[in-house]
């Protein structure tokens, strides 16, 4: 019933998402957009088929209502709000570790496959149907990488925007093994950036378990030591989160890390083109 909420509601319905209820405490009973409202997560899941929530809670009660649909579960919560107190978030992974949902965010753009739906934030009109996943720490990035693969003629599977900031639901480690588990997925594009670990714990991941090719980009690599750089996730502290280490790990498991958003475009070419072919279909009279 908010602003951005209403907004983005109406731009997920136009690009084909079903968004079936809206919840605001204290608004139960109204429709908005052709959309009911109800005054909890609980009620919603009583009266509706649910599949996911997304969430436009602003920062000091965000926590709360990713909390309220975990305990409602709901079995996948996108986190848009950013500026998200980290103590609110760790008291939310514990909730996480002990449920059947899974998050993604905060501050993230949202997840898309297109031609299908979207949950989230993402410019529609970039993305096309295709064979390419995409995982990426930065919103804005996502775009300008989808925006040139469509361009090229390549197309996506599935697209995650994981979000910023320190402590976020899921991580890369926690998604590829669903890339390379889906049928429609040939490569993965991921996009990192400077501050944490993460990059690294997922080349450790690809070295052991990733069939599928994965190409790499690290942004922020000429950002310097101990300032944040747009993310609240994205800061160098003494020798963690330093962009060679990222860098290194990935290119120590194979996986080539483009340095511009060109060269992801020519990656991704060649690593689509060493993919192991489709089987084919039989014809009847076979």
């Amino acid at each position: 019933t908010g602003r951005e909420g209403s907004f983005h509601t109406q731009q997920m319905q136009a690009y084909g998402t079903r968004v079936v209820g809206g919840v605001t405490p204290g608004k139960g009973g109204q429709t908005v957009l052709g959309v009911p409202v109800f005054d909890s997560v609980h009620q919603a899941r009583q009266a509706l088929s649910v599949d996911a929530s997304i969430v436009f809670v602003p920062a000091p009660a965000a926590a709360d209502a990713v909390l309220e649909a975990i305990d409602a579960g709901v079995p996948l919560i996108v986190l848009i709000s950013e500026g998200i107190p980290t103590l609110d978030m760790i008291g939310v992974m514990a909730a996480l570790k002990q449920s059947a949902s899974r998050l993604i965010g905060g501050n993230c753009p949202g997840l898309i496959t297109p031609g299908g739906s979207k949950i989230g934030i993402m410019p529609g009109h970039v993305f096309q149907p295709g064979r390419v996943g995409l995982i990426s720490r930065s919103g804005t990035l996502t775009y300008e990488v989808v925006a040139a693969l469509s361009d090229s003629g390549i197309g996506q599977s599935t697209c995650v925007g994981i979000g910023g900031d320190p402590v976020i639901g899921s991580t890369f480690v926690d998604l590829l093994p669903l890339f390379q588990a889906d049928p429609g997925t040939d490569a993965v594009v991921l996009i990192g950036e400077i501050g944490g670990s993460d990059e690294e714990v997922a080349a450790e991941y690809i070295k052991q378990s990733m069939i599928k090719p994965v190409i790499g980009f690290i942004s922020g690599r000429t950002a310097p030591p101990g300032k944040r750089m747009g993310h609240a996730g994205a800061i160098i502290s003494g020798k963690v989160g330093m962009p060679e280490s990222k860098v290194n790990a990935l290119l120590a498991t194979g996986v080539p890390v483009a340095a511009s958003v060109d060269e992801i475009v020519a990656r991704t070419q060649e690593a689509l083109k060493q993919a192991p072919p489709k089987p084919k279909r039989r014809s009847k009279k076979e």
